[in-house]
């Protein structure tokens, strides 16, 4: 399990319509996290761990991370091949094609 992961969170302006965090370990970007942040709420459009950084757990921590900072986080329209990750973090169906994790 990584240690050393930092986020540097890129708040949406004119440029872009979501926040954009990059994941980092050690000064190396590892991946980065398509969002949208409104106010405790975090809806996730796509998390992203480039492929030459997977499997060592940067994926687990970010969204344990987002755990300790939002009281409600949404996987929006998670696809067939992530919904065992999804599930494994404590998400569940909302039968409509997101997954939702509550605080409390």
């Amino acid at each position: 399990m990584p240690e050393k992961l930092t986020f540097n969170l890129i708040p949406r302006d004119e440029r872009s319509e979501f926040d954009w965090m990059n994941i980092e370990c050690e000064a190396v970007r590892v991946g980065k996290v398509r969002g949208l942040i409104d106010g405790n709420s975090l809806t996730i459009h796509s998390i992203n761990i480039f492929p030459e950084f997977e499997g060592r757990g940067y994926g687990r921590k970010t969204i344990g991370m987002f755990k300790g900072s939002f009281g409600t986080i949404v996987a929006d329209r998670v696809r067939h091949t992530a919904i065992g990750f999804w599930e494994r973090m404590g998400f569940e169906n909302n039968h409509d094609g997101n997954y939702v994790w509550k605080s409390g």
